[in-house]
């Protein structure tokens, strides 16, 4: 395993003392982690260094062709102030999966881990330590060669930064109204929708904002061939409580093997849920709504963990689910998932990494 740098950084920027005033992905911390790869040289110079601009050049490959992937995680403060990650491997292996995807190269796991944890601990004064706050962690990769020409690239990017983030529910889990979109997609079939790349999240962008100006939080999409079976809400996969069941789409290709997701599926197992990983169609969610089958629906991610959903529209039609709280077993799940990263609740299954 290579040794990482050291660089120095000047650390007159400190850590924002009101964390109340936080907001997603605006502050970051003093350093990253960077390092680069050349074909017939691999992965080199690993280093800590200053955060700051790249210098790319005009005709980088990922500026013109996209080739571009990325992972989130958290870390996150503890009571006895003792610093958590939450399944750090899992990104990684993704974060793989990903490059597999993109044709671009594969990191060693355990580099990426180890220049992770050494990055925390020289920026763990960032870990923010108000109820529900964390240090979101973004993982990337660029691809900058300077050609032009549709082909993947000889050299590529590959850096860690850091950014302080408030809680995502500061007035408490309140659930989400859904438009359905039918016209547009995120993803064919096919097509890179099991990759975290940034082209899935521009094409998701229209969609998003025509739900915006309607007044609604999220998108539901739907399958890129018949459009009516479910697949994910907005940039988060999606459960649902049906017939007493958790349902939720299968993992088929188009939609992300959330890290959230699979927590999530191993709790309701836990509580006694039987699983069904299928393919809901809308109708089903809208009469389930309407008639009692479907009993709750939540968005799982990074981010929020769960995203209690309240209302669905489809074309001209609308139906309300709940009681305008989140539901009951969304509740527990996320209190229990939370309790876990935050060390409330007993890690049964080793998901947390502590530094």
């Amino acid at each position: 395993m290579q040794d990482i740098q050291i660089l120095p950084v000047d650390e007159t920027k400190q850590p924002v003392q009101d964390e109340s005033q936080l907001v997603f992905g605006k502050e970051f911390t003093n350093r990253m982690f960077v390092m680069e790869y050349k074909t017939g040289q691999g992965w080199h110079s690993p280093r800590i260094q200053p955060y700051g601009p790249f210098s790319l050049d005009p005709a980088a490959l990922v500026l013109h062709y996209a080739q571009e992937i990325f992972e989130g995680l958290k870390a996150f403060r503890r009571e006895d102030g003792e610093i958590a990650l939450f399944r750090p491997r899992d990104n990684f292996e993704r974060f793989n999966l990903s490059a597999r995807r993109m044709c671009m190269p594969e990191l060693d796991v355990d580099l990426c881990l180890k220049a992770l944890r050494e990055l925390l601990k020289l920026e763990q004064n960032w870990v923010p330590k108000s109820e529900g706050t964390s240090l979101y962690i973004r993982p990337t990769m660029i691809a900058t060669e300077p050609v032009l020409g549709v082909k993947p690239a000889d050299e590529y990017l590959f850096y860690i930064i850091l950014s302080p983030v408030a809680a995502y529910y500061k007035g408490g889990l309140k659930p989400v109204k859904i438009w359905v979109s039918d016209e547009y997609v995120r993803v064919p079939s096919g097509g890179t929708g099991e990759a975290k790349t940034g082209g899935n999240y521009a094409s998701s962008l229209y969609a998003s904002a025509l739900a915006a100006q309607k007044g609604y939080d999220q998108v539901l999409w739907l399958d890129s061939v018949e459009r009516k079976y479910v697949e994910e809400v907005g940039s988060m996969n999606i459960c649902f409580l049906y017939d007493g069941k958790i349902v939720t789409s299968p993992l088929s290709g188009s939609i992300l093997n959330g890290i959230t997701r699979r927590s999530i599926l191993t709790l309701v197992k836990e509580m006694g849920y039987e699983v069904e990983e299928r393919a809901l169609t809308i109708d089903e969610i809208l009469d389930g709504a309407a008639n009692g089958r479907l009993t709750e629906a939540f968005g799982t991610g990074t981010a929020a963990v769960v995203s209690p959903v309240g209302h669905f529209t489809y074309r001209e039609r609308e139906v309300d689910l709940g009681n305008g709280e989140a539901g009951e077993l969304t509740m527990k799940l996320y209190n229990t998932l939370t309790g876990i990263q935050y060390g409330r609740c007993e890690d049964k299954y080793n998901w947390v990494e502590t530094l």
